[in-house]
């Protein structure tokens, strides 16, 4: 980037403030007057303000007249010394806003037989430029853009353009920068240049499948492209790309299911990609073997090219893509992306930066960048064209690619306006499609009645928050390793844990619960993020694997029998380890692949899980959607410590069964629990097995419930 020496700097803060700042190297940093050429005379400026630094001096003033944006001016002082206007604070009012809100759905590059209309958004350039450039890596060609309204830049290009790559140069006081478009639908090999293409005309149309009645009838696997089919014992052929989610019929080295078949027979309903947006960590190269979750966006609307068999062809990566996406439905699997909008890799060079300095990021009171995310930026969801571009590109993901949903990477980041938007657009062409996100309270700077976490989840209908309640009461703090919930043995957490299998709405009338509605309510005990669930129990339980697996399956049960929805990280059903890694985001592919022999090893407890998940999904009394009918036929108790039960009664309208009875178990001796009387029972799970048939028929009054387990009884 060129650096401009300037002997003092004049900023428009304001539409009629300019602020000014002297070095006291300069006249001491003293000027009585300054003046704005316009139209070849000088204007007044009125000083305001002087305000002494550390370093220089500061002066406000007010402008009697309007600017036009898109213009070089020039400030005098007393001294006779000229300086431009830079382009200041202005552009984070509200009136920048309403002025230059631009609200048509062309940007980017819109096709058209025989010619290409080229539209990007900068309105506080002087100049902006189109460079093209052919798929044989000729000289690239320079074409000067025109400023039309709204500070919208265009140009067309009357030829095929289709294939061609471009970039976009923006000159924003006095210096130039080049960028790739930022609503590009593809990018080349390691996202050096936009990529010119329509993904209607590539691979196979993709549309969403039906969304299922409400979200708690999901069942959510999050999984990561490179995980999935890396290990060499998967089965896969196109391992850690999007193709391997295409092989139908993989197996691990002695015969069992791998791959998408074993995602079908597991019963789960959505997959939750981690990003498969463009990002930085890793490159394009085949040989680099450095790994990444892909939490450091480049590109929100292309897809990576290092999951792609062919990286160095930008049309490629959107077949593949599609193709997994396709795959996944032909099999009756919902897609949900992991989308990360609430930060860029690196602000100072990412493309909104440079198309309009300081208006996509947030900043504190002392005007530097603020740092919620802890990565260096904030996105500034709240302001108009922030908010359309995370609006435009969530809807180009179910137009182009079918996808049935989005996981909202630290959401507590984006604002509630922003995120209800959203689910208001979406529902217009994908009503009941899920979306879900991180709701924590980070330190931004919004008004903290504004910002999308779980405090405000009462705000945010429709729209499912990670439960870290839930988390931390079953499987102990994810900020203290060694604290315990109640899965690790933890007593006294009853009451908690009568919250938060029920949907953390709150039990009574009248109760205040985290959520609203239980379809908030996102159920898990692990994710990608932190240590698993194994690793944990590991490190701060001195028991021996047999225990830590009976541990591990309550808690896993208690994920799939609580209402609300049901979230599952990809190996969690066969005791996934990252050997001991807390945050593997960039370990290696060793560390985070799924272990296949591990599927066979405990091809028995996951036998379990799945049978837990066909028992979820056969009986409605246990994903009741509403917060009136849990308080209607949900009563939960705890009669001793270490022991939660929930009996739902009178629900035969819902299921087979008309009463069910849950015991959560996480004491390590046996108990004798009176039962309701009644006709007998039928037991479908009694902690080491599992069937949606049933184990067999309960005679007598009581039951006995063993050390670490969960029991459900149905008649």
């Amino acid at each position: 980037m060129l650096v401009i020496s300037r002997q003092y700097e004049a900023f428009l803060d304001t539409f009629s403030t300019i602020t000014f700042i002297l070095p006291y190297a300069y006249h001491g940093g003293h000027s009585s007057r300054f003046a704005l050429l316009k139209d070849g005379r000088e204007m007044e400026l009125q000083l305001k303000e002087k305000i002494p630094l550390d370093d220089s001096m500061k002066y406000t003033a007010t402008l009697s007249e309007e600017l036009d944006f898109g213009i070089t001016y020039d400030i005098v002082d007393e001294h006779g010394t000229k300086t431009d206007l830079q382009i200041g604070a202005v552009i984070r009012t509200e009136e920048f806003d309403r002025r230059f809100y631009y609200d048509g759905n062309d940007l980017g590059v819109t096709l058209h037989e025989g010619s290409a209309v080229f539209k990007v958004w900068s309105p506080t350039s002087t100049e902006v430029k189109l460079k093209l450039k052919g798929p044989q890596d000729e000289e690239p060609v320079t074409h000067s853009m025109n400023r039309g309204g709204n500070g919208v830049w265009e140009l067309t290009i009357n030829r095929d353009a289709e294939g061609l790559h471009y970039t976009f140069m923006t000159c924003i006081n006095l210096v130039w920068n080049e960028l790739v478009d930022p609503y590009a639908k593809s990018v080349s090999y390691n996202s050096e240049w936009g990529y010119v293409v329509d993904p209607e005309r590539i691979g196979p149309v993709c549309k969403p499948l039906k969304p299922l009645s409400s979200p708690v009838d999901a069942i959510i696997y999050e999984l990561n492209v490179r995980d999935f089919s890396s290990a060499k014992e998967s089965g896969m052929k196109f391992k850690g790309k999007y193709l391997a989610f295409t092989e139908k019929d993989p197996s691990t080295p002695n015969g069992y299911s791998s791959g998408i078949k074993y995602l079908k027979e597991l019963g789960i309903t959505h997959v939750e990609l981690l990003p498969v947006n463009d990002f930085d960590g890793v490159s394009d190269d085949p040989r680099d073997k450095r790994y990444n979750w892909g939490y450091n966006p480049l590109n929100f609307n292309a897809p990576e090219g290092s999951y792609s068999m062919k990286p160095d062809d930008p049309s490629e990566r959107i077949r593949e893509l599609k193709a997994a996406i396709g795959s996944l439905h032909e099999e009756n699997i919902r897609v949900i992306l992991d989308v990360v909008y609430n930060h860029v890799f690196v602000k100072e060079t990412s493309s909104f930066e440079k198309l309009v300095p300081g208006y996509f990021f947030r900043h504190d009171e002392n005007g530097l960048p603020s740092n919620g995310t802890g990565v260096g930026n904030d996105f500034a969801s709240e302001r108009a064209m922030a908010r359309k571009f995370i609006k435009d590109s969530i809807m180009y993901w179910i137009e182009a690619y079918g996808v049935d949903g989005f996981r909202f990477d630290l959401m507590g980041i984006l604002d509630i306006t922003t995120m209800k938007e959203i689910r208001e657009e979406v529902n217009k062409i994908l009503p009941g499609a899920i979306l879900i996100g991180e709701g924590w309270d980070l330190n931004t700077p919004l008004p903290a009645n504004e910002k999308a976490n779980l405090r405000n989840a009462h705000h945010l209908e429709g729209i499912g928050q990670f439960n870290d309640c839930f988390r931390d009461t079953i499987k102990g703090s994810t900020f203290n390793l060694y604290d315990k919930g109640f899965a690790l043995g933890h007593g006294k957490l009853e009451e908690k844990v009568e919250q938060v299998v029920t949907g953390s709405i709150g039990t009574k009338a009248g109760e205040v619960g985290i959520f609203k509605e239980p379809v908030q309510s996102v159920n898990y005990v692990e994710s990608h993020d932190n240590h698993t669930l194994w690793d944990k129990m590991k490190a701060c339980l001195e028991e021996d694997d047999g225990t830590l697996k009976k541990r591990h399956k309550l808690a896993t049960s208690m994920v799939i029998f609580s209402q609300g929805v049901p979230f599952i990280h990809a190996g969690q059903e066969f005791f996934r380890t990252k050997k001991g890694i807390e945050n593997s985001y960039d370990s290696p592919i060793e560390v985070n692949q799924l272990d296949w022999l591990a599927r066979e090893r405990y091809s028995e407890d996951i036998d379990y899980v799945r049978e837990l998940i066909s028992i979820r999904k056969s009986h409605g009394a246990l994903r009741l959607g509403t917060t009136e009918s849990i308080r209607k036929y949900a009563m939960v108790s705890h009669p001793s410590e270490n022991l939660v039960q929930v009996h739902y009664q009178h629900v035969h309208s819902y299921g087979p069964w008309k009463e069910l009875l849950l015991l959560f178990h996480s004491g390590t001796g046996t108990l004798q629990i009176p039962l309701p009387q009644g006709e007998a029972w039928t037991i479908l799970v009694d902690g080491n097995q599992a069937n949606v048939n049933g184990l067999g028929k309960l005679d007598g009054d009581s039951i006995t419930v063993e050390a670490l387990s969960s029991n459900v009884l149905v008649r």
